[in-house]
């Protein structure tokens, strides 16, 4: 089988996203498929919309020959005027991969208005759709109204390859030193790291102590206004940013943590938190997005309205203060993990939908 991919820039790009088209492209090619990746520059959103039109997009994209092309739907901009275009010239089917629409997230409600009407008519414009999550499914389908082939293949956890046993899980649980908080993913507004900061504040700075793991530079404006927040409160010696590390190091990270608080306003699956879970580490989200699909409230982590602050502090409150309940939702987020499929099955599952989709031509 032969696979175009469209990305925005680097496949290597250390963001949910990509770490999903990543592994789907390491597992399509350990099949014997061929995966040309199809770049196109990453510019302002305004600027993408400039590639529906650009003849060098279009003289790249009609001479590609795979049996299927693959579109990323962060692409959208670029390709949702594009795409009308080549389904009439083009023999080969397009998918698109969505990890989550960008009109789902937490903004101005006249700004989403227009994502949302670019993207529809993105969503339009494809043959098909792989999801990542039951709620990006329903958020496509509630978007274009109609039915297209499609499967759901949940991302797998098992990247970082965890090697820990219960009985860790639980010493480390009643390990009664700080308790440590880990923050997994890049600065910026949506992951909504203002709110833990903002919990953190409000408890007693000796029971607690932050890790921020990610790239700080991608939204310099956000970044400035976390440490000035960080300033005013105080709390620069209990909070170390370590920006980006290793998948080896970051395993380290969770081996080392009591609990992973990432409460962003909207998560289309949330990697992280499944991967934390692969330690036993429990884990704080938002309630909007697909965190509900691998965290079950008071069993194996907390899920909360996005911005409730005072919340997420009773939260980690009761987790440095009860560190057996602390121990038995630890164990539960390891039983969670087990019995979610691997990247493989991910990988196994879009392969044959991408097969059908190509027979059915």
């Amino acid at each position: 089988m032969r696979i175009g991919l469209v990305i925005y820039g680097s496949l290597h790009q250390v963001t949910g996203g990509y770490i999903y088209d990543r592994k789907l492209v390491e597992h399509l090619r350990k099949q014997g498929d061929q995966v040309e990746i199809i770049s196109l520059p990453r510019r302002p959103y305004a600027h993408h919309m400039a590639d529906n039109f650009l003849p060098s997009v279009r003289r790249r994209l009609i001479r590609a020959t795979p049996d299927v092309l693959v579109e990323d739907e962060l692409n959208h901009p670029s390709l949702f005027w594009l795409n009308r275009w080549l389904n009439r010239r083009a023999s080969y089917p397009i998918i698109s991969i969505v990890h989550h629409l960008r009109s789902s997230e937490d903004r101005p409600a006249w700004q989403n208005r227009i994502y949302l009407s670019i993207e529809r008519r993105f969503l339009l414009s494809v043959n098909g759709f792989v999801f990542n999550s039951e709620t990006t499914a329903a958020a496509v389908a509630r978007v274009t109204r109609c039915q297209k082939p499609a499967v759901v293949a949940p991302p797998g956890g098992d990247r970082l390859t965890p090697r820990i046993d219960p009985s860790e899980i639980t010493r480390r649980a009643h390990d009664l030193s700080l308790l440590r908080v880990l923050f997994v993913g890049n600065v910026i507004p949506r992951k909504n790291l203002e709110i833990l900061v903002a919990a953190l504040s409000r408890l007693p700075k000796d029971t607690w102590r932050l890790e921020v793991i990610g790239d700080v530079t991608t939204d310099p404006a956000y970044m400035n206004r976390i440490q000035r927040q960080i300033d005013r409160s105080d709390l620069t010696r209990q909070i170390v940013f370590s920006g980006c590390c290793s998948d080896r190091d970051l395993a380290a990270r969770y081996v080392e943590s009591h609990v992973l608080a990432v409460p962003s306003s909207y998560e289309g699956f949330g990697i992280v938190y499944l991967e934390a879970m692969g330690f036993g580490v429990p884990v704080i989200a938002s309630r909007d997005g697909a965190a509900h699909e691998i965290i079950t409230h008071g069993q194996n982590g907390f899920l909360l309205q996005p911005g409730d602050a005072a919340g997420l502090a009773r939260c980690l409150q009761e987790m440095h203060g009860n560190r057996r309940a602390l121990a038995r939702m630890g164990l539960a987020a390891f039983e969670a993990y087990h019995k979610h499929p691997s990247w493989a099955a991910c990988g196994d599952r879009i392969r044959s939908f991408l097969l059908s989709v190509i027979r059915s031509r």
